[in-house]
């Protein structure tokens, strides 16, 4: 992964380039402030002041020059220079207002890339931006550090990552932070957590179940869990999904990354708090040992599962997992799942569900997304649809018929394994990026992320 923290530097009196970010509304003030140099460069560009306009501007010496981009993102935005960060040629650069603020992560983000399977040369060079916000340096990166971990662990092939090496990053993770990372598989798997057991017992046995768990923090600090969903791929099992819903099915372990992720920026800014980071990790493969459509599944909560597709196995996983996070009574239960395509139809892919019965929780997780341009939208917990998961022969049907209301049922699915009276949120994050925007590639890519690290420093930086 780039190093980020080369590319945000302090701003000492060096040598730099200025870029001035001017707001189209803005536009024709600031022309008429700027010497005649510039105003004819800016004429022979044919500029207008609409938004994207963007020109090289001659500087007080012949052999400097300075950019001028003429942007409608607002001030706060983190994307306002991203197109800048990409376009620009390797050097040195300051905004003419000293003042970089939240553009500073779109800038770093805009030069990241995966290039684990290319085989031409990387880009050469860098754009360093310098910032007068010297203290907000550190948390920038980090910030840029855990999207790109995310982005990363969803972009690489199945082939390469798989419950092993999701595991192999939870203990890299650890030994950075001096965590202890457990790991239970095997016999222990199959009668502890049997749910996520049968999802992957169909995998080779170098592709097996199991859950990752990390702990970190003072015992005495309160305790947050953040569970994230696994499927490092997802056939759909013998409910075999059509090639056209298979072929982004590396990115089903997009909720993993994010929790993985998210982990990360708690330790690394040492938040104070208990964390216990749960990983479920399978391959949902197809094989003769594959768990049946009407197969019922015994929980670790005690409760049985009429397993009524094969396909709804994310929730099965996490259903485990939630119980093991409960099993501690943590004050918090944050988890993050690729979990239905009905939020993707329902919401589309830059928008992700937030599921919680806590209102405060929701307000302060959507006042997060909206002050950080990245949104969460909160769907109801509706309790009347909870009826849908009655089974005739068990205790809830994983996947209710009919197909009303899917992210709404695989919520209310997973709250059955919730301790009652625990603050809980569910994010139903798409891990995915159709088309690309400034400094936001297609592919893989973080949804709530930043949201939930603010709730976490907002609720326990202060203790």
């Amino acid at each position: 992964m780039i190093d980020f923290a080369p590319l945000l530097q302090p701003d000492r009196g060096q040598t730099a380039r200025a870029i001035h970010v001017v707001h189209p509304d803005a536009y024709a003030d600031w022309l008429s402030h700027q010497p005649v140099r510039v105003r004819t460069a800016v004429a022979a560009h044919g500029l207008t002041g609409k938004a994207g306009d963007r020109a090289v501007l001659p500087g007080e010496a012949a052999d400097e020059w300075a950019m001028l981009l003429v942007c409608n993102e607002a001030l706060d935005s983190p994307w306002r220079i991203a197109s800048l960060a990409s376009t620009l040629p390797a050097g040195t650069y300051r905004l003419a207002t000293g003042e970089v603020g939240a553009a500073g992560l779109g800038w770093l983000l805009a030069q990241h890339r995966f290039d684990r399977y290319r085989s031409g040369a990387p880009e050469a060079g860098a754009r360093v931006l310098l910032t007068t916000e010297a203290a907000a340096i550190d948390e920038t990166v980090r910030l840029a550090t855990a999207t790109a971990t995310v982005r990363d662990l969803v972009n690489t092939g199945a082939s390469d990552l798989g419950p092993a090496e999701l595991e192999a990053t939870v203990e890299a993770l650890g030994r950075e932070h001096h965590g202890r990372v457990t790991v239970t598989r095997g016999e222990a798997l199959a009668t502890g957590y049997p749910m996520i057991h049968a999802v992957g017992q169909a995998a080779v046995k170098e592709r097996a179940p199991r859950l990752i768990e990390l702990e970190w923090g003072d015992a005495g600090y309160p305790r947050v869990a953040i569970v994230g969903k696994g499927v490092v791929f997802d056939t759909g099992g013998l409910d075999l999904k059509p090639s056209a819903g298979m072929r982004l099915m590396k990115k089903d372990m997009g909720g993993a990354a994010h929790a993985i992720a998210l982990a990360g920026l708690v330790m690394a800014a040492r938040l104070p708090v208990r964390l216990h980071l749960l990983i479920p990790a399978v391959e949902n493969a197809v094989a003769g040992n594959a768990f049946r459509p009407g197969d019922v599944l015994r929980s670790r909560a005690g409760l049985t599962v009429e397993n009524t597709n094969t396909d709804a196995e994310g929730r099965l996983i996490l259903g485990d997992a939630l119980t093991r996070a409960g099993e501690e009574k943590p004050e918090l239960i944050l988890d993050f799942a690729t979990l239905t395509g009905a939020a993707r139809v329902a919401l589309g892919p830059d928008l992700p569900p937030l599921f919680t019965d806590d209102a405060a929780l929701a307000g302060d997780l959507l006042a997060a997304g909206e002050a950080l341009y990245d949104p969460l939208w909160r769907l109801p917990l509706w309790d009347g649809y909870d009826e849908m998961l009655k089974s005739d022969i068990a205790d809830l049907v994983n996947a209710p018929d009919g197909g009303f209301a899917g992210a709404i049922t695989a919520a209310l699915f997973l709250r059955r394994f919730v301790p009652k009276g625990t603050a809980w949120a569910h994010m139903d994050v798409f891990a995915w990026r159709p088309a690309g925007k400034p400094g936001r590639p297609k592919g893989g890519d973080a949804y709530g992320l930043r949201a939930c690290y603010q709730l976490l420093k907002s609720r326990y930086a202060g203790h």
